[in-house]
């Protein structure tokens, strides 16, 4: 079982999968922006986030950051126009932002891109302790 907060284990399904059962014919596509699809892990002191992004060039393409506790990955893929026949391919931004969990550092942070999947590996720190407890005093 993972160590990640409970709160990040819901599974859902895919937005653009349930864009397609609305709407077939209008695909998210239209408003040029769609969602990445991701998985993340808590592996030998690392939090480790996974992304699908084949088909891209990662040194002009991907661009991953860290603000304020949360991680944001983008890309971009041009559509080529030399063909003219059916395309499901989706073109154009991807984004997706994940809150860094407890005891993540924002130092020491490695992005690599092997077989269409970015891997971002975030060391993790001592994770502080959530709940404090308070004496309570008794007074007469």
């Amino acid at each position: 079982m993972s160590s990640l907060p409970t709160h990040r284990q819901v599974l859902l399904p895919d937005i653009n999968d349930l864009w397609n059962l609305i709407s077939p014919s209008a695909s998210p596509a239209a408003f040029g922006s769609h969602l990445l699809r991701l998985e993340d892990t808590v592996e030998d002191g690392h939090y480790v986030v996974r992304a699908e992004i084949p088909g891209i060039d990662p040194e002009k393409d991907i661009e991953v950051s860290i603000q304020n506790g949360r991680l944001t990955i983008q890309a971009e893929r041009t559509e080529k126009k030399e063909h003219k026949g059916r395309s499901e391919f989706s073109y154009g931004s991807f984004h997706r932002s994940v809150t860094l969990p407890p005891g993540a550092t924002e130092e020491g942070i490695e992005a690599t891109y092997t077989n269409g999947v970015l891997s971002v590996s975030v060391p993790m720190g001592e994770t502080k302790e959530l709940v404090k407890k308070i004496d309570v005093q008794v007074t007469k």
